[in-house]
């Protein structure tokens, strides 16, 4: 019998948290993040991390589960998925998977065995090699002459991404292993594309009053460098670049929009390319908590 997973995706900004913790209170449920930012201790301004207040006594899982300095990669994350889901499964407890890392949410909901090849140091050298010689666009070309698919679900201005897809695409890690052991309802929350925008510019500017800037100093002399992969995520990138002095306070936040805007597009492409999905407009959040409940009703059954 096939273990019931709930998935409340979406874009950056459009109110996941909220949904999901809702119906998290409805159906017994534990929330697993699916996030490739919220992993990481002390990047909790940048990355949106839900605050204690937000989760309303609903467990929350895989936030805070890795040092700043340290490496996670796809694989690593999806087999840490999987855990949890058959932990909270065992407590007859509904597993709900949010976020919007969307090849975590293939790897897991196709069981693909996405990144399950090791790293290869001489492949890796000589990817890193081209990076200095050719740049980065030169490498995402090339993965987009190997696997369009890939290409099209990954943050193209995010070396790492790029050199790690790049080796799964030559060793052939993203394989179809067997058949989902999954039975999943997926639901992809919406907004108008303006509004969508809107909340995500003004995310930034609140991240900012908030203290981001500081966030990334004080990791920044912790020992955090500009190679670790928590430091390429949005926002961090551009933050550490602003206090190494290569742009200005306003290009640097504009930047951080820019970027939080081209992610939210790609994310919201990779939701319009899955099969089985369920898209909800969350413009008025009880209509769709609602509409949301109505539906996993019937699904648990």
């Amino acid at each position: 019998m096939k273990t019931q997973v709930l998935f409340i995706l979406g874009p950056t900004a459009v109110g996941k948290t909220a949904v999901s913790v809702e119906i998290a209170k409805l159906f017994d449920g534990e929330i697993i993040s699916c996030d490739s930012v919220q992993i990481f201790r002390g990047l909790d301004i940048g990355s949106a991390k839900v605050m204690e207040e937000e989760k309303q006594g609903i467990p929350h899982h895989l936030i805070d589960i890795k040092e700043p300095t340290e490496t996670f990669t796809s694989f690593q994350f999806v087999e840490e998925m999987k855990k949890k889901i058959t932990e909270i499964t065992s407590r007859g407890k509904l597993p709900i998977v949010v976020g919007g890392t969307s090849l975590y949410v293939k790897s897991l909901i196709l069981n693909y065995n996405f990144g399950g090849v090791g790293v290869d140091e001489e492949f890796r050298d000589k990817l890193n090699k081209l990076l200095e010689e050719k740049g980065l666009e030169s490498l995402y070309e090339r993965l987009s002459s190997e696997d369009k698919t890939l290409a099209e679900n990954i943050d193209r201005h995010n070396p790492q991404r790029v050199i790690r897809a790049l080796e799964i695409s030559h060793f052939k890690g993203e394989k179809k292993t067997s058949e989902s052991e999954i039975d999943a309802l997926v639901f992809a929350l919406t907004l108008d594309r303006k509004t969508l925008y809107e909340r995500i510019n003004k995310r930034v500017d609140i991240m900012l009053k908030n203290g981001l800037i500081e966030e990334v100093k004080s990791l920044k002399d912790a020992g955090v460098t500009r190679d670790c992969q928590s430091m390429k995520a949005i926002g961090y990138k551009e933050v550490y670049a602003y206090l190494d002095g290569e742009i200005s306070y306003d290009e640097m936040a504009e930047l951080i929009k820019k970027h939080s805007r081209n992610y939210a597009k790609r994310q919201l492409t990779f939701l319009r390319g899955m099969d089985n999905v369920n898209y909800i407009d969350v413009e008025n959040l009880n209509d769709a908590i609602k509409e949301i409940s109505k539906k996993v009703k019937t699904w648990k059954k």
